[in-house]
């Protein structure tokens, strides 16, 4: 991203940093001369600017990959512009075609409802919700009816639609497509006619739904908005964008050991781009803390500042503090402090058994893999026999770096 229109047309102080602020890890800023008329248009009449973010409650859990965008909503917020999260509880009955090589099955409207709850009490980690606006879209999209949704699909063409990726990559391998589905980029457009939006936010796989609403605006005699599209963010791998099914994700209501240990778990590339995406430390410190790793400082050490950052971001700084320690101890060997007591009969127990029943493998067959791995220790001590048996007893049994538990065994 560049910032030649700053000098195409000189703009206050308040209005560039404005600017800096909207760039910072973005893909790309549509139209940008168009955004800067808004800031401007903004700071001298005191009036905030309408910015959208709309979900589709799909699952109930986000993960730090969905607050990207979330981040880049906060810091607009916190410029003063009114934001709006907008729970597509609507367009969840159609579901979103994006990145799509199949029909999307439809939710139920209680899976929805129960997902949409979900997601607002953790957006709420990232977003002040004293200042966020709630908005679910089925309150303009059910009253729009037959003759209104007729009227809406006047509005764009087929050919127009079949130029969005997924559609033209379906239709050309014989994958079918369903006529509801070129609803979806309707009804997103739609959304933002009925909340008049000054800019929607949205992943980079999102462009032709956000460009169907600056259209629509347009259609219905509107300022179109503008948009601004956020990178995917890789997960732990650092090579797939951060997803629940393939694994490679942290969730922001996981334990604060977890995410911490997670957090440094990623590679020292990743690391930076993590930095720009997630952290809420300025640019200009983000480059000092380069400048000193590039100068010979260990880079474990701003990762360790990092995940302190995101761990305090979603529990609290004292527990950033203690998952910094747990993790010390336990790569010394340790213990950690508080690790789950669980109350088991049989003895004596094989230890194949005992570790499914203590939910510390999830099957016999497992629990041997792991001991054949080396990856199993009672009191500290690795276990190599897969037929040992444990008396009566207590154990503090550790399944691999992470996994502990205090077993009585009776």
């Amino acid at each position: 991203m560049n910032q030649s229109a700053v000098t195409k047309n000189p703009v206050s102080d308040g209005v560039g940093r404005a600017l800096e602020i909207s760039l910072r890890g973005a893909d790309e800023l549509l139209p940008q001369d168009e955004w800067i008329k808004k800031l401007a248009r903004s700071e001298t009449t005191g009036q905030p600017l309408r910015i959208k973010l709309g979900l589709d409650p799909t699952a109930p859990d986000i993960h730090i990959g969905h607050t990207v965008v979330l981040n880049k909503m906060r810091q607009l917020q916190d410029l003063g512009h009114q934001v709006i999260f907008l729970i597509g509880d609507f367009t969840s009955l159609i579901g979103d075609p994006s990145g799509r090589n199949s029909t999307r099955p439809p939710l139920t409207p209680e899976q929805i409802k129960f997902n949409a709850e979900t997601y607002y009490r953790q957006a709420s980690m990232v977003l002040d919700p004293a200042r966020t606006e709630i908005r679910y879209n089925s309150e303009w999209s059910e009253p729009l009816g037959a003759t209104g949704m007729i009227q809406l699909a006047a509005k764009f063409t087929v050919a127009r639609m079949m130029e969005r990726n997924d559609f033209h990559d379906r239709f050309k391998a014989g994958n079918p497509i369903a006529v509801h589905e070129f609803l979806y980029p309707l009804m997103q457009g739609y959304d933002s006619v009925a909340l008049k939006s000054d800019l929607e936010l949205g992943g980079t796989d999102q462009k032709f739904n956000l460009l169907m609403g600056r259209h629509l605006q347009q259609e219905y005699g509107q300022e179109p908005q503008c948009i601004l599209t956020m990178p995917l963010l890789e997960g732990l791998d650092g090579i797939e964008k951060m997803s629940k099914s393939k694994n490679n994700y942290i969730g922001i209501s996981e334990d604060a050991n977890t995410m911490y240990a997670k957090v440094l778990s990623i590679s020292d590339t990743l690391m930076w781009r993590w930095y720009t995406l997630l952290s809420f430390k300025s640019l200009a410190e983000i480059e000092v803390l380069k400048a000193e790793v590039a100068g010979g400082r260990n880079p474990k050490d701003a990762k360790v500042l990092l995940a302190k950052e995101i761990t305090a971001r979603f529990h609290s700084a004292a527990a950033a503090e203690a998952a910094e320690q747990d993790f010390i101890n336990r790569s010394k060997g340790g213990v950690p402090d508080e690790i789950p007591e669980v109350t088991l009969s049989g003895a004596p127990l094989g230890i194949g058994a005992l570790l499914k029943q203590a939910n510390l493998a999830p099957s016999t067959s497992e629990a041997n893999r792991l001991i054949e791995g080396g990856g199993v220790r009672v009191d500290g001590s690795v276990v190599s026999d897969k037929g040992l048996k444990l008396e009566a007893g207590t154990y503090v049994v550790q399944v691999g770096k992470r996994k502990f538990a205090r077993v009585a065994l009776g």
